[in-house]
Protein backbone atom coordinates (compact mmCIF):
# COMPACT_ATOMS: atom_id res chain seq x y z
CA UNK A 1 0.00 0.00 0.00
CA UNK A 2 2.59 2.40 0.89
CA UNK A 3 4.73 1.62 -1.87
CA UNK A 4 7.94 2.30 -0.08
CA UNK A 5 9.70 0.39 -3.33
CA UNK A 6 9.09 2.69 -5.68
CA UNK A 7 9.62 5.98 -3.37
CA UNK A 8 11.66 8.84 -5.55
CA UNK A 9 15.29 9.97 -5.32
CA UNK A 10 15.49 13.10 -6.62
CA UNK A 11 15.89 16.76 -6.67
CA UNK A 12 12.17 18.67 -7.06
CA UNK A 13 12.87 22.74 -7.00
CA UNK A 14 9.04 23.60 -7.76
CA UNK A 15 5.87 22.57 -7.38
CA UNK A 16 4.51 20.87 -10.04
CA UNK A 17 0.76 21.48 -9.07
CA UNK A 18 -0.17 24.44 -11.80
CA UNK A 19 -0.28 28.02 -9.50
CA UNK A 20 1.41 26.68 -6.89
CA UNK A 21 4.25 28.12 -5.48
CA UNK A 22 7.02 26.50 -4.20
CA UNK A 23 7.02 25.62 -0.10
CA UNK A 24 4.10 27.70 0.31
CA UNK A 25 2.44 25.01 2.46
CA UNK A 26 5.64 24.53 4.34
CA UNK A 27 6.76 24.73 7.90
CA UNK A 28 9.74 27.07 8.55
CA UNK A 29 11.89 24.95 10.31
CA UNK A 30 11.17 22.18 7.32
CA UNK A 31 15.20 21.21 5.86
CA UNK A 32 15.12 21.83 2.15
CA UNK A 33 17.09 19.00 -0.36
CA UNK A 34 19.99 22.11 -1.14
CA UNK A 35 20.32 22.69 2.27
CA UNK A 36 20.96 18.71 3.19
CA UNK A 37 23.11 18.12 0.15
CA UNK A 38 25.20 21.56 1.12
CA UNK A 39 25.41 20.04 4.84
CA UNK A 40 26.46 16.80 4.07
CA UNK A 41 28.91 17.22 1.45
CA UNK A 42 30.64 20.21 3.75
CA UNK A 43 30.91 17.33 6.46
CA UNK A 44 31.00 13.60 4.95
CA UNK A 45 34.11 11.76 5.83
CA UNK A 46 34.36 10.15 2.56
CA UNK A 47 34.27 13.58 0.92
CA UNK A 48 36.71 14.91 3.42
CA UNK A 49 38.92 11.51 2.65
CA UNK A 50 38.99 12.59 -1.05
CA UNK A 51 40.05 16.35 -0.75
CA UNK A 52 42.90 14.65 1.12
CA UNK A 53 43.57 12.80 -1.77
CA UNK A 54 44.36 16.22 -3.49
CA UNK A 55 46.64 17.61 -0.84
CA UNK A 56 48.75 14.23 -1.19
CA UNK A 57 48.36 14.50 -4.88
CA UNK A 58 49.79 18.69 -4.55
CA UNK A 59 52.37 16.93 -2.25
CA UNK A 60 53.56 14.50 -4.80
CA UNK A 61 53.62 17.64 -7.32
CA UNK A 62 56.10 18.97 -5.51
CA UNK A 63 57.85 15.70 -4.86
CA UNK A 64 58.57 15.32 -8.10
CA UNK A 65 59.31 18.97 -8.78
CA UNK A 66 62.34 18.49 -5.93
CA UNK A 67 64.78 16.85 -9.22
CA UNK A 68 64.58 20.42 -10.61
CA UNK A 69 66.57 21.53 -7.50
CA UNK A 70 70.08 21.11 -6.42
CA UNK A 71 71.09 18.60 -2.87
CA UNK A 72 73.05 20.77 -0.62
CA UNK A 73 74.41 19.77 2.70
CA UNK A 74 76.88 19.77 4.95
CA UNK A 75 79.07 16.50 5.48
CA UNK A 76 82.02 16.33 8.97
CA UNK A 77 83.96 13.47 9.95
CA UNK A 78 87.13 11.73 11.54
CA UNK A 79 88.90 8.70 10.38
CA UNK A 80 91.26 7.13 12.57
CA UNK A 81 94.13 5.64 10.56
CA UNK A 82 96.74 2.51 11.40
CA UNK A 83 99.49 1.99 10.73
CA UNK A 84 100.82 5.32 9.03
CA UNK A 85 102.43 4.94 5.63
CA UNK A 86 106.25 5.89 6.25
CA UNK A 87 109.20 7.00 3.14
CA UNK A 88 112.82 7.17 4.61
CA UNK A 89 115.24 8.73 2.34
CA UNK A 90 118.96 8.22 2.72
CA UNK A 91 121.00 11.82 4.46
CA UNK A 92 117.34 13.31 4.95
CA UNK A 93 115.50 10.82 7.57
CA UNK A 94 112.42 9.71 7.44
CA UNK A 95 108.82 11.21 6.62
CA UNK A 96 105.46 10.19 7.30
CA UNK A 97 102.88 9.73 4.13
CA UNK A 98 99.68 9.73 6.14
CA UNK A 99 98.38 11.27 9.27
CA UNK A 100 96.84 8.73 12.15
CA UNK A 101 94.04 11.46 12.76
CA UNK A 102 91.98 12.55 9.78
CA UNK A 103 89.66 15.62 9.89
CA UNK A 104 87.25 16.15 7.22
CA UNK A 105 84.43 18.93 6.86
CA UNK A 106 82.70 20.31 3.79
CA UNK A 107 79.74 21.81 1.91
CA UNK A 108 78.45 19.67 -1.09
CA UNK A 109 76.57 20.31 -4.00
CA UNK A 110 74.86 18.40 -6.52
CA UNK A 111 72.78 18.97 -9.42
CA UNK A 112 70.81 17.62 -12.12
CA UNK A 113 71.75 19.70 -15.12
CA UNK A 114 69.91 17.73 -17.97
CA UNK A 115 67.85 14.52 -17.95
CA UNK A 116 66.09 14.24 -21.04
CA UNK A 117 62.78 15.32 -19.66
CA UNK A 118 62.32 12.79 -17.10
CA UNK A 119 61.65 15.31 -14.53
CA UNK A 120 59.32 17.24 -16.93
CA UNK A 121 57.70 13.93 -17.21
CA UNK A 122 57.08 13.21 -14.02
CA UNK A 123 55.82 16.34 -12.60
CA UNK A 124 53.33 15.91 -15.57
CA UNK A 125 52.29 12.52 -14.65
CA UNK A 126 51.57 14.00 -10.90
CA UNK A 127 49.31 16.95 -12.43
CA UNK A 128 47.53 14.14 -14.09
CA UNK A 129 47.12 12.21 -11.19
CA UNK A 130 45.67 15.15 -9.42
CA UNK A 131 43.06 16.22 -12.26
CA UNK A 132 42.04 12.62 -12.19
CA UNK A 133 41.56 12.97 -7.77
CA UNK A 134 39.55 16.04 -8.82
CA UNK A 135 37.44 14.30 -10.97
CA UNK A 136 37.14 11.64 -8.25
CA UNK A 137 36.00 13.89 -5.73
CA UNK A 138 32.84 15.69 -8.25
CA UNK A 139 32.02 11.87 -9.11
CA UNK A 140 31.99 10.94 -5.40
CA UNK A 141 29.58 14.03 -4.91
CA UNK A 142 27.19 13.06 -6.88
CA UNK A 143 26.84 9.75 -6.37
CA UNK A 144 26.08 11.41 -2.77
CA UNK A 145 23.71 13.22 -3.46
CA UNK A 146 21.67 10.76 -5.01
CA UNK A 147 21.95 8.55 -1.93
CA UNK A 148 21.04 11.37 -0.03
CA UNK A 149 17.97 12.33 -2.77
CA UNK A 150 16.92 8.76 -2.00
CA UNK A 151 16.59 9.16 1.78
CA UNK A 152 15.11 12.88 1.21
CA UNK A 153 12.18 12.13 -0.84
CA UNK A 154 11.04 8.50 0.43
CA UNK A 155 10.89 10.80 4.03
CA UNK A 156 8.87 13.38 1.83
CA UNK A 157 6.41 10.16 0.05
CA UNK A 158 6.32 9.06 3.56
CA UNK A 159 5.39 12.64 5.08
CA UNK A 160 2.50 12.98 2.16
CA UNK A 161 1.00 9.16 2.87
CA UNK A 162 0.88 9.67 6.68
CA UNK A 163 -1.28 13.14 6.16
CA UNK A 164 -2.94 11.79 3.46
CA UNK A 165 -3.77 8.50 6.16
CA UNK A 166 -4.57 11.05 8.84
CA UNK A 167 -7.28 12.38 6.25
CA UNK A 168 -8.68 9.34 5.61
CA UNK A 169 -9.22 8.82 9.80
CA UNK A 170 -10.55 11.98 10.33
CA UNK A 171 -13.08 11.43 7.66
CA UNK A 172 -13.65 7.13 8.63
CA UNK A 173 -14.41 8.93 12.18
CA UNK A 174 -17.14 11.25 11.17
CA UNK A 175 -18.41 8.45 9.18
CA UNK A 176 -18.51 6.08 12.13
CA UNK A 177 -20.19 8.82 14.18
CA UNK A 178 -22.93 8.49 11.75
CA UNK A 179 -23.54 5.40 11.38
CA UNK A 180 -23.66 5.03 14.88
CA UNK A 181 -26.44 7.84 15.25
CA UNK A 182 -28.23 5.97 12.55
CA UNK A 183 -28.28 2.51 14.44
CA UNK A 184 -29.49 4.73 17.36
CA UNK A 185 -32.16 5.35 15.32
CA UNK A 186 -32.70 2.34 13.70
CA UNK A 187 -31.73 3.44 10.27
CA UNK A 188 -28.46 1.29 10.46
CA UNK A 189 -26.98 -1.95 11.41
CA UNK A 190 -24.43 -2.84 14.10
CA UNK A 191 -22.44 -4.83 10.89
CA UNK A 192 -22.29 -1.32 9.10
CA UNK A 193 -20.40 -0.07 12.67
CA UNK A 194 -18.07 -2.91 12.95
CA UNK A 195 -17.23 -2.77 8.93
CA UNK A 196 -16.54 1.22 9.30
CA UNK A 197 -14.20 0.27 12.79
CA UNK A 198 -12.38 -2.63 10.98
CA UNK A 199 -11.83 0.01 8.19
CA UNK A 200 -10.74 2.39 10.98
CA UNK A 201 -8.54 -0.58 12.07
CA UNK A 202 -6.74 -1.25 8.72
CA UNK A 203 -5.83 2.13 8.15
CA UNK A 204 -4.22 2.87 11.48
CA UNK A 205 -2.31 -0.04 10.65
CA UNK A 206 -1.06 1.06 7.17
CA UNK A 207 -0.29 4.59 9.29
CA UNK A 208 1.93 2.78 12.11
CA UNK A 209 3.99 0.72 9.22
CA UNK A 210 4.41 4.46 7.31
CA UNK A 211 5.41 6.00 10.77
CA UNK A 212 8.01 2.91 11.58
CA UNK A 213 9.24 3.46 8.01
CA UNK A 214 9.45 7.20 8.17
CA UNK A 215 11.27 6.98 11.92
CA UNK A 216 13.50 4.80 10.72
CA UNK A 217 14.96 7.09 7.19
CA UNK A 218 14.88 9.96 9.30
CA UNK A 219 17.39 8.17 11.71
CA UNK A 220 19.67 7.35 8.48
CA UNK A 221 19.51 10.92 6.94
CA UNK A 222 20.48 12.18 10.67
CA UNK A 223 23.48 9.87 10.25
CA UNK A 224 24.21 11.41 7.04
CA UNK A 225 23.70 15.39 8.44
CA UNK A 226 26.02 14.23 11.61
CA UNK A 227 23.21 14.20 13.72
CA UNK A 228 21.32 12.22 16.85
CA UNK A 229 19.49 9.36 15.10
CA UNK A 230 16.74 10.11 17.25
CA UNK A 231 16.49 14.00 16.33
CA UNK A 232 12.92 14.54 14.87
CA UNK A 233 13.34 16.11 11.29
CA UNK A 234 10.87 16.67 8.64
CA UNK A 235 11.50 18.07 4.71
CA UNK A 236 10.43 20.59 2.11
CA UNK A 237 8.13 19.45 -0.73
CA UNK A 238 9.99 20.18 -3.70
CA UNK A 239 8.45 19.74 -7.29
CA UNK A 240 9.58 20.26 -10.64
CA UNK A 241 7.51 22.05 -13.68
CA UNK A 242 6.81 20.14 -17.13
CA UNK A 243 9.63 21.22 -19.03
CA UNK A 244 10.12 20.73 -23.18
CA UNK A 245 13.17 18.70 -23.93
CA UNK A 246 15.94 18.54 -26.20
CA UNK A 247 16.28 15.50 -28.83
CA UNK A 248 18.47 12.91 -28.31
CA UNK A 249 20.63 13.53 -30.09
CA UNK A 250 21.72 16.74 -28.37
CA UNK A 251 21.08 15.24 -24.74
CA UNK A 252 23.65 12.41 -25.88
CA UNK A 253 25.83 14.85 -27.00
CA UNK A 254 25.92 16.97 -23.79
CA UNK A 255 26.59 14.02 -21.85
CA UNK A 256 29.74 13.17 -23.92
CA UNK A 257 31.04 16.90 -22.83
CA UNK A 258 29.82 16.51 -19.36
CA UNK A 259 29.61 13.41 -17.75
CA UNK A 260 32.53 12.49 -15.08
CA UNK A 261 32.67 8.94 -15.49
CA UNK A 262 33.90 10.03 -19.13
CA UNK A 263 36.07 12.54 -18.01
CA UNK A 264 37.65 10.02 -15.63
CA UNK A 265 37.99 7.17 -18.53
CA UNK A 266 39.99 10.23 -20.71
CA UNK A 267 42.03 11.07 -17.75
CA UNK A 268 43.26 7.29 -16.94
CA UNK A 269 44.01 7.41 -21.00
CA UNK A 270 46.52 10.72 -20.56
CA UNK A 271 48.08 8.50 -17.55
CA UNK A 272 48.22 5.65 -19.20
CA UNK A 273 49.94 6.98 -22.01
CA UNK A 274 51.83 9.50 -19.79
CA UNK A 275 53.48 6.51 -17.98
CA UNK A 276 54.54 4.86 -21.60
CA UNK A 277 56.14 7.69 -22.85
CA UNK A 278 58.47 8.15 -19.44
CA UNK A 279 59.42 4.23 -19.80
CA UNK A 280 60.37 4.70 -23.14
CA UNK A 281 62.42 7.34 -21.47
CA UNK A 282 63.73 5.58 -18.46
CA UNK A 283 66.90 4.66 -20.17
CA UNK A 284 68.04 7.88 -21.58
CA UNK A 285 71.50 9.23 -20.09
CA UNK A 286 71.46 12.04 -17.30
CA UNK A 287 74.32 14.98 -16.66
CA UNK A 288 74.98 16.31 -12.98
CA UNK A 289 77.00 18.98 -11.75
CA UNK A 290 78.88 18.43 -8.30
CA UNK A 291 81.17 20.05 -6.47
CA UNK A 292 82.43 19.94 -2.77
CA UNK A 293 84.39 22.64 -0.55
CA UNK A 294 85.68 22.53 2.89
CA UNK A 295 88.84 22.44 5.33
CA UNK A 296 90.26 18.78 5.86
CA UNK A 297 93.81 17.73 7.02
CA UNK A 298 96.42 14.78 5.54
CA UNK A 299 98.59 17.09 3.33
CA UNK A 300 101.88 16.95 2.83
CA UNK A 301 104.13 18.39 4.37
CA UNK A 302 102.27 19.35 7.58
CA UNK A 303 99.60 16.48 7.78
CA UNK A 304 97.57 17.67 10.56
CA UNK A 305 97.28 21.46 9.56
CA UNK A 306 93.69 21.65 7.97
CA UNK A 307 93.69 22.95 4.68
CA UNK A 308 90.56 24.49 2.60
CA UNK A 309 89.92 22.20 -0.24
CA UNK A 310 87.34 21.64 -3.16
CA UNK A 311 86.58 19.20 -5.96
CA UNK A 312 84.28 20.00 -8.72
CA UNK A 313 83.11 18.04 -11.61
CA UNK A 314 80.27 16.76 -14.29
CA UNK A 315 79.35 13.26 -14.68
CA UNK A 316 77.37 11.71 -17.12
CA UNK A 317 75.84 7.93 -16.62
CA UNK A 318 74.11 6.07 -19.49
CA UNK A 319 72.53 2.81 -18.87
CA UNK A 320 73.47 -0.28 -20.99
CA UNK A 321 71.59 -3.07 -19.56
CA UNK A 322 68.55 -2.67 -17.39
CA UNK A 323 67.31 -6.21 -16.87
CA UNK A 324 64.64 -5.87 -20.07
CA UNK A 325 62.40 -2.91 -17.25
CA UNK A 326 61.62 -0.78 -19.63
CA UNK A 327 60.59 -3.25 -22.60
CA UNK A 328 58.17 -4.88 -19.58
CA UNK A 329 56.90 -1.19 -18.24
CA UNK A 330 56.21 -0.04 -21.63
CA UNK A 331 54.24 -3.70 -22.39
CA UNK A 332 52.38 -2.81 -18.98
CA UNK A 333 51.62 0.92 -19.86
CA UNK A 334 50.92 -0.37 -23.35
CA UNK A 335 48.26 -2.75 -22.06
CA UNK A 336 46.77 -0.18 -19.91
CA UNK A 337 46.34 2.05 -23.02
CA UNK A 338 44.10 -0.63 -24.46
CA UNK A 339 42.26 -1.26 -21.62
CA UNK A 340 41.25 2.49 -20.82
CA UNK A 341 39.88 2.68 -24.48
CA UNK A 342 37.91 -0.01 -23.89
CA UNK A 343 36.47 1.73 -20.73
CA UNK A 344 35.81 4.79 -22.55
CA UNK A 345 33.77 3.05 -25.31
CA UNK A 346 31.84 0.83 -22.55
CA UNK A 347 31.07 4.27 -20.70
CA UNK A 348 29.97 6.12 -23.54
CA UNK A 349 27.81 3.40 -24.52
CA UNK A 350 26.26 3.12 -21.24
CA UNK A 351 25.73 6.95 -21.23
CA UNK A 352 24.03 6.97 -24.55
CA UNK A 353 21.62 3.79 -22.71
CA UNK A 354 21.11 5.94 -19.37
CA UNK A 355 20.09 9.27 -21.80
CA UNK A 356 17.60 7.33 -24.00
CA UNK A 357 16.15 5.39 -20.93
CA UNK A 358 15.54 8.81 -18.87
CA UNK A 359 14.23 10.30 -21.66
CA UNK A 360 11.42 7.88 -22.23
CA UNK A 361 11.13 7.51 -18.41
CA UNK A 362 10.01 11.00 -18.55
CA UNK A 363 7.45 11.11 -21.07
CA UNK A 364 5.76 7.90 -19.47
CA UNK A 365 5.63 10.01 -16.42
CA UNK A 366 3.91 12.78 -17.61
CA UNK A 367 1.18 10.40 -19.59
CA UNK A 368 0.42 8.63 -16.34
CA UNK A 369 -0.33 11.90 -14.50
CA UNK A 370 -2.72 13.01 -17.06
CA UNK A 371 -4.30 10.04 -16.71
CA UNK A 372 -3.94 9.70 -12.68
CA UNK A 373 -5.24 13.35 -12.40
CA UNK A 374 -8.35 12.04 -14.54
CA UNK A 375 -8.96 9.02 -12.28
CA UNK A 376 -8.53 11.47 -9.46
CA UNK A 377 -11.18 13.65 -10.63
CA UNK A 378 -13.70 10.46 -11.31
CA UNK A 379 -12.94 8.87 -7.44
CA UNK A 380 -13.82 11.75 -5.87
CA UNK A 381 -16.47 12.52 -8.12
CA UNK A 382 -17.51 8.76 -6.91
CA UNK A 383 -16.92 9.83 -3.11
CA UNK A 384 -19.31 12.37 -3.32
CA UNK A 385 -21.89 10.56 -5.42
CA UNK A 386 -21.20 7.82 -2.67
CA UNK A 387 -21.66 9.79 0.08
CA UNK A 388 -25.48 11.46 -0.73
CA UNK A 389 -26.22 7.90 -1.86
CA UNK A 390 -25.71 6.56 1.38
CA UNK A 391 -27.39 9.22 2.98
CA UNK A 392 -30.61 8.40 0.75
CA UNK A 393 -30.21 4.82 1.61
CA UNK A 394 -29.33 3.70 -1.81
CA UNK A 395 -25.78 1.95 -1.64
CA UNK A 396 -24.42 0.29 1.42
CA UNK A 397 -21.66 1.41 3.62
CA UNK A 398 -19.02 -1.10 2.42
CA UNK A 399 -19.75 0.73 -1.12
CA UNK A 400 -19.04 4.09 0.77
CA UNK A 401 -16.04 2.64 2.37
CA UNK A 402 -14.53 1.75 -1.01
CA UNK A 403 -15.11 4.63 -2.19
CA UNK A 404 -13.02 6.78 0.06
CA UNK A 405 -10.52 3.96 -0.52
CA UNK A 406 -10.15 4.87 -3.66
CA UNK A 407 -10.25 7.99 -3.37
CA UNK A 408 -7.01 7.82 -0.94
CA UNK A 409 -5.26 5.28 -3.23
CA UNK A 410 -5.97 7.83 -6.13
CA UNK A 411 -4.12 10.88 -4.13
CA UNK A 412 -1.64 8.44 -3.52
CA UNK A 413 -1.00 7.20 -6.85
CA UNK A 414 -1.19 10.52 -8.53
CA UNK A 415 1.35 12.07 -5.55
CA UNK A 416 3.92 9.21 -6.98
CA UNK A 417 3.51 10.04 -10.09
CA UNK A 418 4.24 13.72 -9.97
CA UNK A 419 7.67 12.59 -8.03
CA UNK A 420 8.31 9.69 -10.54
CA UNK A 421 7.77 12.53 -13.01
CA UNK A 422 10.49 14.71 -11.43
CA UNK A 423 12.52 11.83 -10.69
CA UNK A 424 12.87 10.91 -14.12
CA UNK A 425 13.33 14.32 -14.89
CA UNK A 426 16.36 15.18 -13.04
CA UNK A 427 17.81 11.24 -13.70
CA UNK A 428 17.48 12.50 -16.96
CA UNK A 429 19.78 15.89 -15.94
CA UNK A 430 22.03 14.22 -14.27
CA UNK A 431 22.85 11.61 -17.04
CA UNK A 432 23.60 14.56 -19.41
CA UNK A 433 26.27 15.65 -16.77
CA UNK A 434 24.58 18.42 -15.10
CA UNK A 435 24.98 18.57 -11.32
CA UNK A 436 22.34 18.48 -8.99
CA UNK A 437 25.10 19.73 -5.63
Amino acid sequence: MCKLRYIVSFFLLFSFIPGSRAYSNLSADSLGLTEVIQQVINNYPSIIKAEQDIEAANARIGLAKSAYYPLINVSASYTRLGPLTKLTVPTLGSFTMNSANNYDMGLNYNQRIYDFGKTSGKVDLEKQNKLLSQLSVEQLKQQLSLSLLNQYYSILYLQEAIMIKDEELKTLGEHLTFVEKQEATGTSTQYAILSTKVRISATENQKIDLQTSLQVLQAQLNSFLGNPQEQPLSVKKELLQPTVLEPNEKLISNAYQLREELKIAHQRSEIASTRYRLAGIANYPEFDLYASGGYKNGYFPDLNKLILNYVAGISFKFPIFDGNKVKYNRQQAQSEIKSTEQDTELTNRNIANEVIENKANVDAALKKIMQQELQLKQAQQAFELAQTSFQAGTVTNLDLLDSQTALAESRLDLMKSRIDYTVSLLKLKISTGEHIY
